[in-house]
């Protein structure tokens, strides 16, 4: 018994699209492609880092807010020892403008069971990372409330 032995008939090359000859229709696609896409690509990436930038502001005021309630919890605390606390909060965090609001300002004069109310507004302006108009002239605002127990 003889082995087989296959043979295969050589077809000619064929030329790509790829080739010198198919690239003056091609020529310049890659260029508009680049000149529309790319705006839009810079775009989203810049409001991506202003959205993160915001999430930041909005957790720092929330921080400042709750350990600013927690202090005016303390016997003998004041308004002012609560507004030194959020104000240090924010300035490690580099949160610039933040108005900090105890409510009520009296706080010796509360009894158990009144609620205390620490509210932190900043504006987005000033502590952008990127200087673009996405929050330009608007502000964000926490308030944490606890209730005196002592």
């Amino acid at each position: 018994m003889t082995p087989m032995v296959t043979t295969y008939r050589k077809r000619p090359l064929r030329h790509s699209s790829s080739s010198p000859a198919a690239q003056p229709k091609r020529r310049g696609v890659a260029a508009a492609e680049l000149a529309v896409c790319l705006p839009i690509v810079v775009l989203l990436v810049l409001a991506t880092i202003e959205a993160c930038t915001m999430v930041f502001l909005k957790q720092s005021l929330t921080v400042a807010s709750y350990e600013g309630v927690r202090t005016a919890l303390v016997k003998g605390a004041t308004a002012q020892d609560v507004q030194t606390a959020c104000k240090q909060i924010l300035t490690d965090r580099k949160v610039g403008g933040a108005i900090v609001t105890v409510s009520p300002a009296n706080l010796p004069a509360l009894n158990p069971g009144d609620l205390v109310d620490v509210t932190v507004t900043a504006p987005c302006g000033p502590n952008s990372a990127i200087p673009i108009m996405f929050y330009q002239g608007k502000s964000l605002t926490t308030t944490a409330s606890m209730m005196i127990e002592f």
